[in-house]
């Protein structure tokens, strides 16, 4: 069975979907055959593209994630995926809570699979500046590469 990714933050317009086109583009480089995709906890952004500054920092690294739409994780997700990435605790918690009993999914926190980051949650850039979207970019490529790694083997 081929692997299958789902990157889950609060809204699923800033870091999962940022962490979804950096796993994409490792994935498709390395020649990985991957089922990647990004949700939310909350329902706020339904059907919304990422926040324009996640998109230009993507598009900075040649990632486009324009095309990507907010939506919120659902029951089936549990089944579908192979693997949820949480971006950080609080989210990691609300999956952890809201997963069925049948779950397949191993759920887990993003940065746990970088060695040295275990426990660390990638920061939410929302309410800041361009400088968040550039340090949440090199947290989500540092776990891309990462997994990448882990897939390859």
């Amino acid at each position: 069975m081929k692997p299958a990714v789902l990157f889950v933050c609060l809204g699923n317009i800033c870091r999962s979907p940022m962490a979804e086109g950096a796993f994409r583009a490792a994935a498709d480089e390395a020649g990985l055959d991957i089922i990647v995709d990004s949700a939310g906890t909350g329902d706020w952004h339904i059907g919304n593209a990422p926040d324009p500054r996640a998109q230009k920092e993507a598009a900075s690294h040649g990632v486009s994630i324009a095309h990507l739409r907010g939506r919120q994780i659902g029951e089936d997700d549990y089944r579908k995926f192979s693997h949820i990435f949480a971006l950080d605790k609080d989210n990691l918690a609300i999956i952890q809570q809201r997963a069925p009993e049948d779950t397949t999914a191993e759920i887990s926190l993003l940065m746990d699979v970088v060695e040295g980051e275990r426990g660390r949650p990638v920061a939410d850039p929302y309410y800041g500046g361009a400088e968040g979207f550039t340090q949440t970019w090199c947290d989500v490529s540092k776990a891309a590469r990462a997994l990448v790694d882990r897939f390859s083997r």
